[in-house]
């Protein structure tokens, strides 16, 4: 928790706004198209930047101190933030909804929803963390192979020659179904009962602006419908866990090795409301995240014909049309270096938010306690003195170069590292390499526009045509228009 103190205006340099209106103004603006505004002042202002003049802006902090917003870039950048642990705090994903957690009984499950590690900081987090690191060693995520492997089968076989998809719907759905089955041990399938439906709709209307517009529980009004869902998904969710409590075995999922697992020192548990919070954030981050980066990707491919040759190239050398092992997933390099520049060239995750907890300085600029840092991973990953030509999607760069995790961190860095890499990374690889070899995804004419905050989307998903896997890596190139074209170079 952030202590009170007494307020401090915010000293790091940004563009003036109106006294009125021009904070929430700002706000809203960087909400909408976060990576266009940051780009904007970071190029008139330099590395560090606050998002208003003097400050008063409050994106995501549920601290009622925020003396203002800054937005920062760079390696020495994301080490200090990163290395800094008990300085630079992390805060529940829900943000300024949090606040509402003790409003009445239908909101107490915002005290835990996309909370878990998240939302505890300093010796809970490193005690947090221990207890949860078991359940994504090396060993425990090689055991979802064969699952991930069945689960994209079944997907790629609903597909129809000729039929225009939408790449986010499917890569969500297919994420969705691996994330429910390693966390819960169930295939929620998109017709397989209530629980899919209770998170699309909890997820889905997560991000509506009327949520946060009006946030009162009155029926008819977005926040009422979202509390309606949330209470039905606690409710199913505290079943599920009661269950497995009562099973008393590991039976090989995620949720189950929690309910085990005990701090060798302490004897502590993880009691249900701190289950629920960790289970949320690992749902999240392992399925929208997943979901965009793939998507990324293959639109990536469909406008790049002779780095989608070479993959299949390399596919069909290795796998012969067959799902990836284990084993084959570490003979796959240039499947590696793809999604590397993949995730360089358009994040998933855009920014690594942090509270400050205590006065320190970023740059050359002291920063008040309760000040919110967005570290922009997307701005890191494009430094020019590491990546030569930063707007163009090069993979074969990554047989030249080796940045620290300083340098490319789409999964941050220190202690706060993405527990759960490794398992993204796996997942990603084998749904790419068996789609890859069975269909070829034609880019039809459409505008993408990303957008985000906490994940980087296309605003409007994106339509492709499936055709067997002819080798027409050509056809569908060039005819991309909108906003992707700032961030990436296309033909």
């Amino acid at each position: 928790m952030i202590a009170n103190t007494t307020e401090r205006k915010l000293t790091v340099p940004g563009p003036s706004v109106s006294p009125l209106f021009g904070h929430i103004t700002q706000v809203l603006n960087f909400v909408g198209d976060s990576i266009r505004l940051s780009s904007r002042l970071f190029q008139e202002y330099g590395s560090v930047v606050a998002l208003a003049e003097g400050g008063g802006t409050n994106v995501y902090s549920p601290y009622p101190n925020c003396p203002g917003t800054v937005l920062a870039y760079g390696a020495d950048i994301v080490r200090d933030v990163t290395s800094q642990h008990d300085i630079y705090h992390k805060c529940p994903l829900t943000g300024h909804i949090y606040r509402k957690r003790n409003d009445s009984p239908r909101t107490q499950p915002f005290r835990h929803f996309l909370v878990g590690l998240f939302g505890v900081n300093g010796g809970e987090h490193r005690q947090h963390r221990q207890l949860l690191m078991p359940a994504f060693h090396k060993s425990r995520i090689e055991s979802y192979h064969s699952e991930m492997v069945a689960i994209t089968q079944s997907e790629l076989d609903k597909l129809q020659l000729g039929e225009v998809v939408d790449i986010l719907e499917l890569m969500r759905r297919l994420t969705m179904r691996i994330a429910t089955k390693t966390l819960f041990g169930i295939d929620f399938s998109e017709d397989g009962g209530s629980f899919a439906k209770l998170l699309k709709e909890v997820f889905g209307k997560f991000g509506d602006p009327a949520i946060l517009a009006l946030p009162f529980d009155i029926p008819g009004l977005p926040y009422h419908r979202l509390l309606n869902s949330m209470v039905k998904l606690d409710t199913t969710m505290r079943d599920v866990i009661q269950q497995k409590r009562e099973n008393g075995i590991d039976t090989g999922d995620v949720l189950s090795m929690l309910i085990q697992a005990r701090d060798a020192e302490t004897g502590m548990t993880l009691t249900d409301d701190e289950l629920l919070g960790h289970l949320g954030v690992i749902y999240f981050a392992g399925h929208d995240t997943s979901a965009n980066a793939l998507t990324w990707t293959l639109f990536l491919l469909s406008q790049h014909p002779q780095i989608a040759a070479d993959l299949l190239d390399e596919l069909d050398s290795v796998l012969h049309g067959e799902a990836p092992s284990i084993e084959q997933l570490q003979q796959l390099p240039l499947l590696e270096r793809i999604i590397k520049e993949s995730m360089r060239v358009i994040s998933p995750v855009p920014w690594n938010g942090r509270v400050i907890s205590q006065e320190t300085t970023l740059g050359s600029y002291e920063l008040p306690v309760g000040t919110e840092v967005f570290v922009s991973i997307y701005q890191t990953n494009r430094v020019p003195e590491i990546y030569s030509e930063p707007e163009r999607f090069i993979p074969q760069r990554w047989q030249q170069i080796q940045p620290s995790i300083y340098e490319y961190n789409p999964f941050s860095a220190g202690s706060r590292v993405c527990i759960g890499a490794g398992f993204a990374m796996m997942e990603i690889k084998i749904i790419l390499s068996m789609l890859l070899m069975r269909y070829r995804l034609q880019f039809i004419p459409q505008s993408v526009d990303p957008k985000g905050l906490i994940v980087l989307s296309p605003q409007n998903g994106i339509s492709m045509r499936v055709c067997k896997q002819d080798r027409e890596f050509n056809k569908g190139v060039g005819s991309v228009s909108g906003s992707v074209r700032e961030i990436v170079k296309l033909s």
